[in-house]
């Protein structure tokens, strides 16, 4: 009697896919990120701009699903990383400048 191995999903494969895109986007220079309540405050002072003000000056499709978000420093500069699910299932990692 045979057994089916289990297939991934296709949640489980992006999520495995964004998992390994996220960790090469620090290669060889460290980035650091700052963590939610940080990013909160940076907003609040103005320092960077909204998650929201930042995709819709970037065009980001609105139905767009957001997977996960990160600001960091890269280069002196914050940036936003932001993991993108378009409507027609398309996964992207986008780095949108922060402020």
């Amino acid at each position: 009697m045979k057994t089916q191995t289990p297939k991934p999903s296709a949640a489980a494969a992006l999520a495995l896919a964004l998992a390994l895109a996220f960790a090469g986007t620090g290669g060889a220079q460290a980035q650091a990120c700052l963590d939610k309540r940080q990013i909160q405050e940076a907003v609040a002072s103005g320092q960077i701009m909204s998650l929201d003000a930042v995709l819709k000056a970037a065009g980001v499709d609105p139905s767009a699903e957001i997977l996960n978000v990160q600001v960091c420093d890269q280069g002196g500069a914050l940036v936003y990383v932001i993991g993108v699910l378009s409507a027609d299932g398309q996964a992207q990692n986008l780095v949108l400048r922060a402020q």
